[in-house]
């Protein structure tokens, strides 16, 4: 459906407020009346911007949630070209975790959408996208000289997204962020040509 400069706005207005609701309740309790009183909005307003209800809703933010994860390891996961940059990148993604604790909004979401077509693009789209930006940085760190060239850059970049959210995965069951910092600073150490992997300075 298209809708006008105004229409965009009004829906992204909802999207956004029924993130920051939902990111406060487990999303398979909030009904769409919850999140109309949350967004000040009207069923008819509502149905009229997702008309396939709280599914389709619930899909939107799960999106809008994808792209702030890259949107909140900006600006070092685009410009990897420095070990200051991965060791900066390295401590916001930390950051961001620690901060967001055991629950993890987008895990909860796309669970609730999972039968909705489009729900498993979400996240696959998510996943390219980050491989893409830590692939162009370790080739950007190759054309400086910084990093080897046996370094295979595709799949180190796979094994930095897997890694990352095998630790995400973790930190969800102990609350503690010591398997993802220790997962991070092994593939820098790859990186970086080798050895031990010790913890970054924080």
């Amino acid at each position: 459906m298209a809708f006008t400069a105004k229409g965009r706005a009004t829906r992204q207005r909802i999207i956004e407020g029924a993130a920051g609701y939902l990111r406060s309740d487990d999303p398979g309790n909030v009904t769409l009346d919850d999140i109309r009183a949350a967004t000040s909005t009207s069923k008819s307003q509502l149905f009229h911007y997702f008309p396939n209800g709280k599914e389709e809703l619930l899909l939107a933010v799960a999106q809008y949630e994808s792209d702030r994860v890259l949107a909140d390891q900006q600006p070092f996961l685009g410009s990897l070209d420095s070990w200051d940059a991965w060791e900066q990148w390295r401590r916001v993604v930390i950051g961001r975790y620690r901060a967001q604790g055991p629950r993890c909004p987008l895990a909860a979401l796309i669970g609730q959408v999972s039968t909705v077509p489009g729900a498993a693009d979400v996240t696959a789209s998510l996943l390219r996208r980050w491989q893409e930006h830590l692939r162009r940085g370790i080739l950007a760190m190759q054309e400086s000289g910084e990093v080897g060239p046996h370094v295979d850059a595709d799949r180190t970049a796979a094994a930095f997204v897997a890694g990352t959210q095998g630790g995400v995965i973790v930190l969800r069951s102990t609350g503690d962020t010591f398997h993802l910092e220790a997962v991070l600073d092994a593939l820098i150490s790859h990186l970086r040509g080798g050895g031990p992997a010790r913890p970054a300075a924080e």
